[in-house]
């Protein structure tokens, strides 16, 4: 089994890759593979709207072809399970996480939900406010891809706005470590 996480902060190795990383520990721990994929400093675009993805069904983003997307949906295809982690701009995910979540969403759409039954799970770095419309708005990705969102013993959220800062917040820290414990206990019963 593998998971692979998608860490869309502008930051390579901020907060959001470090309550990440807790969470990927966990998996490890239980056999799972994982990959980290770092969003930063890549050029994403948001979806055009060509419905190209519709017509050739070829499950790749047929209408920009020069940025990373392709490549993670190809991550993503082959995982059993996405993590999808942003800190919070403007009370909400980056805009590179939301044209990842975009594209990959109409391309899952465009070729008979090639999500459908894995899990998935959002991972939220803030600073003070917006964490749970930038966690919310992840999760409707999750679902509206008919995916499965193992939950946690709180919100996945970490607090720390400069880097670093989220290894002091025992609560997040351990909110990730739960999530990776209980996804990998999901990833067994869906492979059993």
């Amino acid at each position: 089994m593998k998971v692979v996480a998608f860490n869309g902060s502008a930051r390579k190795d901020g907060n959001t890759a470090i309550l990440l990383n807790y969470a990927l520990t966990e998996l490890q721990k239980e056999g799972i593979k994982t990959e980290l994929v770092q969003l930063a400093g890549k050029n994403i675009r948001g979806c055009i709207a060509c419905r190209k993805c519709f017509e050739k069904k070829d499950k790749r983003c047929s209408g920009v072809t020069d940025d990373i997307v392709n490549e993670c949906i190809e991550k993503m295809i082959e995982a059993d399970a996405i993590i999808l982690g942003s800190p919070v701009y403007y009370s909400d995910l980056t805009a590179g996480m939301k044209a990842l979540i975009e594209r990959a969403g109409f391309v899952s759409r465009a070729n008979d939900e090639l999500f459908k039954r894995k899990a998935g799970a959002a991972v939220v770095a803030v600073r003070r406010a917006g964490a749970i419309h930038a966690f919310d708005s992840i999760n409707h990705f999750f679902l509206i891809t008919q995916m499965i969102v193992p939950g946690s013993d709180y919100w996945n959220v970490g607090i720390g706005r400069d880097i670093g800062e989220a290894e002091a917040d025992v609560e997040g820290i351990q909110t990730m470590k739960t999530l990776g414990q209980n996804m990998a206990w999901l990833l067994k019963k869906l492979h059993a």
